[in-house]
């Protein structure tokens, strides 16, 4: 049976450019909307009925959400846990405060990855101070615990000065401190889990990122069949023990190892994600599409791929220094597909948008992505 029925109400927590398209497939699928964002100019509050221009922690606001929806879900993993508790009280929310939990915070997520046996590259976790046990760690990277995102709360470190150093900088909070990785490649998992336990996976992803900002994915992967099968059943499990309801990003490390190559997770994303908007316009249903199938209950639709290749690129505020960017190199493409978010200010960094382009090889569409990209500017 579904939780919520078209005339129903859903609530998002944020007010993004995710939030943004997953209300603007719940609208076209007869539900009613309410985002909740502190931004009255955040872009799913332009596509919502209703936008409670409040803090995620308001208890006002959020008594209202409880009360006008059938279920509520999040487009961002940084809502409060007092804040997703209490609407769990009144409402589903989905995917549930338990899963957001471990994903919102480094080390509860490195933890769990590392108790339940899921490969991850070697850590430790840093609270106060630094010792020289780290060592081994070097050359590494410090991350903060909380709300670092897109290259921020990060710093590179090569000695236990710099670990004490990164620590300080980023403003002496918790952090994790990982081993630096000689790369093969980076690919991404987005799956979606129902209810009642059933899985989809998208076609893999291949991510390349720039200062630590996801820059484009190419699909199909550039990786064997059998570590596509490996990074699948390692992301299923994951969901499966996070009793995870809704659309999941799970980004995994390629590195040589022992025997071959080896998957290590580096992160999870409890949402759809920016690797997965290819799936706007080369799956048959989109990941924002599927979340909202997947919160409301609904069954889960098919994610087999409608070309043999796409490519994804990010538009940053960068694109913008130099004035209105050339949006007809794009829309005189036939294989292309611009996407703007509706921020109003073009900041550098700020993702404003992506295009993607889709053809026969993944060779051919990401070199004319980054082409066309190269162009708007």
């Amino acid at each position: 049976m579904t939780t919520a029925v078209p005339g129903t109400v859903i609530g998002m927590l944020g007010g993004g450019q995710l939030g943004r398209y997953a209300l603007m497939s719940a609208r076209s699928m007869g539900y009613g909307t309410i985002v909740l964002d502190p931004d009255p100019a955040a872009p799913a509050g332009a596509v919502a009925d209703r936008h409670l221009v409040a803090a995620f922690d308001d208890r006002a606001a959020l008594t209202e959400m409880a009360s006008s929806c059938a279920v509520v879900t999040t487009e961002f993993e940084n809502p409060s846990a007092e804040a997703l508790a209490f609407l769990a009280e009144h409402v589903p929310v989905r995917p549930s405060p338990s899963a957001i939990a471990i994903a919102q915070d480094r080390i509860a997520e490195k933890r769990f990855l590392a108790a339940n046996g899921f490969p991850v590259g070697p850590f430790a976790v840093i609270d106060t101070q630094v010792g020289d046990e780290v060592e081994h760690l070097l050359p590494g990277i410090v991350k903060t615990a909380r709300l670092g995102y897109d290259g921020r709360g990060q710093m590179a470190v090569t000695s236990v000065d710099e670990v004490r150093t990164a620590v300080s900088t980023l403003g002496g909070v918790a952090c994790v401190l990982e081993r630096r990785l000689d790369l093969v490649t980076e690919i991404s998992v987005v799956l979606a889990r129902g209810a009642d336990g059933s899985v989809v996976f998208w076609p893999v992803g291949e991510n390349r990122h720039v200062d630590g900002v996801l820059d484009l994915t190419v699909v199909p992967a550039s990786v064997p069949d059998d570590l596509v099968a490996a990074a699948e059943d390692i992301a299923g499990r994951i969901a499966m023990c996070l009793d995870y309801v809704g659309v999941l990003a799970v980004e995994f490390f390629v590195v040589d190892g022992d025997t071959g190559r080896e998957l290590k997770v580096n992160e999870l994303a409890p949402r759809p994600h920016n690797s997965g908007h290819w799936t706007l316009d080369a799956s048959i249903t989109d990941q924002f599409t599927q979340q909202i199938r997947a919160v409301t209950g609904a069954a889960l639709a098919s994610t087999t791929m409608t070309v043999p290749a796409v490519a994804m690129a990010n538009l940053l505020g960068d694109i913008w220094q130099g004035g209105e960017p050339n949006w007809e190199c794009v829309l005189v493409d036939g294989d292309a597909r611009l996407h703007l978010y509706g921020k109003a200010e073009a900041r550098p960094g700020r993702k404003m948008g992506h295009l993607c382009v889709v053809g026969s090889t993944v060779a051919e569409v990401a070199e004319r992505a980054l082409r066309l990209r190269e162009a708007l500017s």
